[in-house]
């Protein structure tokens, strides 16, 4: 039986934090997910970070691996690779009116052209036996409502961003598993004050009885005004989504060659032997 865990390129630094982990075993498959404390906000060894030849901390890692010029507040190891490094800012307009919203005391940095949102439409990396394909299946949503045990849970929070109290911009998974089935939600949720919301998801749903599994993707994205929902409800992207247009969608079938499977979603991995 094999197993991938979800690590960057120096997973080994990881170590040098606390780790939580767990694994779950389940008709042939292998559930594990490995978390620690978040990043720390400055550089721990500075000497040595300095030193071309000497062993760099993960922040300092980090910066070097991701042109951001700025991270998240809050960042938890293994969780940078899924920005989108600026490769899919939002409109220069919702930029603009989010900039004008700002008080002057905010505005003494120079603004730096990167995606400050920190948004990312990744949809968990697949190993490369795996064959990827379009499919007229969908998962099914009404069984998933059908009360189960739940054998396996677990949500992460891989990053967040308070936006200088202008929004929120969070990506978080959870993992469930049923008798029946096993589910993961992979999700981007963007909500910046008074301008826009945007919610990106990616499903992963496994029938125990097939031997593929479904995946989809969604985006969806409105005006912050075009949701006419009280502001409490603002913060929780479950009442907001069904209320959002759906901009993109992606329908994928997820074949293992030789009964072998695996997902990764960056923090949290499932492989099948």
């Amino acid at each position: 039986m094999s197993m991938s865990e979800a690590n960057l390129k120096d997973d080994g630094d990881i170590q040098r934090l606390p780790v939580n982990s767990e694994l779950f075993t389940f008709n042939n498959w292998i559930i594990k997910y490995t978390k620690s404390h978040i990043l720390h906000s400055g550089c721990t060894t500075p000497e040595s970070c300095k030193d071309p030849s000497g062993s760099s901390c993960l922040l300092c890692i980090y910066n070097k691996t991701l042109d951001l010029p700025h991270l998240p507040e809050m960042v938890f190891p293994n969780a940078l690779k899924t920005v989108s490094n600026g490769k899919f800012p939002i409109k220069v307009a919702y930029s603009e009116a989010w900039k004008e919203t700002r008080s002057p005391d905010h505005l003494e940095e120079k603004i730096k052209p990167f995606d400050w949102t920190f948004s990312n439409d990744y949809k968990g990396t697949l190993s490369k036996d795996i064959v990827v394909e379009s499919t007229n299946e969908r998962i099914d949503i009404e069984k998933l409502k059908v009360k189960e045990k739940i054998l396996f849970y677990q949500e992460l929070m891989l990053y967040e961003d308070e936006l200088h109290d202008n929004g929120i911009s969070s990506c978080t998974i959870k993992i469930r598993v049923m008798p029946s089935c096993f589910f993961i939600l992979l999700r981007f949720f963007l909500r910046v004050d008074n301008v826009m919301i945007r919610v990106n998801d990616t499903r992963y749903y496994h029938d125990f009885t097939t031997d593929y599994v479904i995946r989809e993707f969604s985006n969806k994205e409105c005006a912050f005004s075009d949701v006419k929902l009280p502001l409490t409800s603002f913060g929780d992207p479950n009442l907001l989504a069904p209320h959002m247009p759906l901009r993109t969608a992606q329908y994928e079938k997820l074949t293992f060659p030789k009964g072998y499977a695996e997902v990764d979603a960056s923090n949290g991995s499932t492989s099948q032997s």
